[in-house]
């Protein structure tokens, strides 16, 4: 056999593993170049930018030219075992700024071909240079053949053969690779004490993270701040990339679940896949550093706005401030989970704290002005979120809580213009259409026919489960239509939908708190009972 291995099948020419698996070897396709060496992605001789997850699925491409690979050969090859990611984001958003860095498209590709229900394709030719000796292997469909390289047809059995051992000798190495990593990993480099319910004081072994760990984490924070579709997803790239160099950074977890919770709010992610990745993330952060105050705070948000437990919500909280009473988040999210239980008072007090400590955070004050109106302040929370607007006009909550507070109130024109810029910002085509059909209604017959139009909108989404049941239950309620509220009430209860939490102090049901059967479905929800 050849160094090269090649498999010779039908016209096709496909090489093993061993052509691009030296780490001299100099991959190269169109005016593209590899340098497995160094790592780096040219273009005509010139660097290109390209992150770490990319670079791994471009490696893993060039290594099986012309082969349908699936996403869990992706997963296998771009995350180890143990990491907890979200997988197919990641693989999709690899895939996509590969394709970028390649001036690739998936509807006219030169290089990267979409699989329908199976997967990805390298479809270019590649040439293969080998930095040790220098011979060069032309390797796809279409590549010419260099004359040194014997093409030889390996019968199955020596093929079977030789990348058994190819991928026994593999494993081996890895598996000593990771021993040596773990044990240079978990020489302790802090120590955190955490003091458990029983009082006793557990000690808890708190990895360090290396410099480039901790940057991909403050850039992760960057764009989680940010609070745009965009920035959100890139929020979980750098995460996801933090997790994967060190899989015991707890802060990289949180702030993984911190991006799912904002991603259901700000780009439309459904709220049980937001919601459910979340809550297994922080729990993952918790268990690696149960004295981290970040975990604890997302996992009280969590608590409450997904499961719908305020006892539980509110001891993660408290637990949170206790361990770092400076900590921001746990008093905005607190502030947001006591009014939404009735307890508006108490909710501005933790967010007037959480100002204090953070007097820039747009979120804050935008959750001060819907928090302000819910208790009963609604003059000082409309000229915040306005004040807000005006500053900066692209912030997606504003619009969001100014929409909602003028459809309660029947401000329909003021309803139209801030869900415009909302369905816009968010870029949510279910929210545009549903605005276009409420523009329509409007023109047509005033609130009653823009209300009417909504709900037919979304009864077919609904039909589609692109629309909850509460949401028909709000317009329903805003019609005056109380069994029809009620009916779709039940739905969502029986579905078990995050909304729900909302259920106690939106004020579109305000007409059925007098309603038996209203008040115990808020006692069914988990939710505090109406005085």
């Amino acid at each position: 056999m050849s160094r090269y291995d090649v498999i010779v099948v039908s016209r096709h020419v496909l090489i093993s593993m061993d052509a691009t698996s030296d780490p001299g070897s100099i991959v190269r396709f169109g005016v593209f170049e590899v340098d497995l060496r160094a790592g780096e992605l040219r273009k005509n001789g010139g660097k290109v930018k390209v992150q770490d997850l990319p670079f791994r699925a471009l490696k893993l491409f060039l290594s099986r030219p012309n082969q349908v690979l699936s996403r869990e050969e992706f997963r296998q090859a771009l995350w180890p075992d143990g990491v907890f990611v979200d997988f197919d984001r990641g693989i999709s958003s690899a895939i996509n700024r590969l394709r970028e860095s390649l001036s690739d498209t998936a509807s006219n590709p030169r290089f990267i071909e979409t699989v329908a229900r199976s997967g990805y394709r390298w479809i270019a030719p590649i040439q293969v240079v080998s930095a040790s000796d220098e011979r060069v292997a032309d390797q796809g469909i279409g590549a010419r053949r260099p004359a040194q390289v014997e093409q030889v047809a390996v019968a199955p059995a020596a093929r079977n053969f030789s990348l058994k051992k190819i991928w026994v000798l593999a494993a081996g190495v890895a598996v000593l690779a990771m021993a040596v990593v773990l044990v240079m990993k978990w020489r302790p480099s802090s120590v955190t004490s955490a003091r458990n319910n029983s009082g006793v004081t557990a000690v808890t072994t708190v990895s360090a993270p290396s410099p480039e760990v901790e940057e991909l984490y403050l850039k992760g924070r960057y764009y989680w701040n940010k609070r745009t579709p965009e920035a959100l997803n890139h929020a979980v790239d750098y995460f996801s990339q933090a997790i994967l160099r060190d899989p015991n950074y707890a802060k990289a977890y949180v702030g993984l679940a911190d991006s799912y919770n904002l991603l259901r709010e700000f780009a439309s992610m459904p709220e049980s896949e937001a919601y459910a990745r979340a809550f297994v993330a922080a729990s993952k952060a918790a268990e690696l550093d149960p004295s981290s105050a970040e975990a604890h705070a997302t996992l009280g948000f969590l608590y409450f706005w997904s499961k719908r437990d305020l006892a539980a919500s509110s001891r993660e909280f408290e637990r949170a401030i206790a361990l770092n009473p400076n900590y921001v988040d746990a008093y905005h999210w607190y502030g947001n989970v006591l009014a939404s239980a009735g307890r508006s008072e108490e909710g501005l007090t933790y967010l007037n704290r959480a100002q204090e400590l953070d007097p820039a955070s747009p979120s804050i004050r935008a959750d001060k002005g819907i928090g302000l109106v819910a208790a009963g302040h609604r003059d000082d929370g409309v000229a915040l979120l306005k004040q807000m607007e005006a500053t900066d006009p692209n912030f997606i909550s504003p619009h969001s809580y100014l929409a909602a507070i003028y459809l309660g109130e029947m401000d329909c024109s003021g309803y139209l213009a801030e869900a415009r810029a909302h369905a816009r910002l968010q870029r949510d085509p279910d929210k545009l259409a549903m605005v276009q059909a409420a523009e329509k209604g409007f023109a047509a017959g005033g609130c009653p026919v823009m209300l009417r139009s909504i709900l037919e909108v979304q009864k077919k989404r609904y039909a589609q489960h692109r629309v909850t049941a509460y949401e028909l239950a709000e317009t329903e309620a805003l019609l005056g239509d109380k069994p029809a509220t009620l009916q779709y009430l039940h739905l969502s209860l029986a579905q078990n939908e995050a909304a729900l939490a909302n259920l106690r102090a939106c004020s579109y049901f305000r007409g059925l708190y007098t309603e038996p059967e209203f008040r115990q479905l808020v006692l069914d929800t988990g939710l505090p009972p109406l005085t």
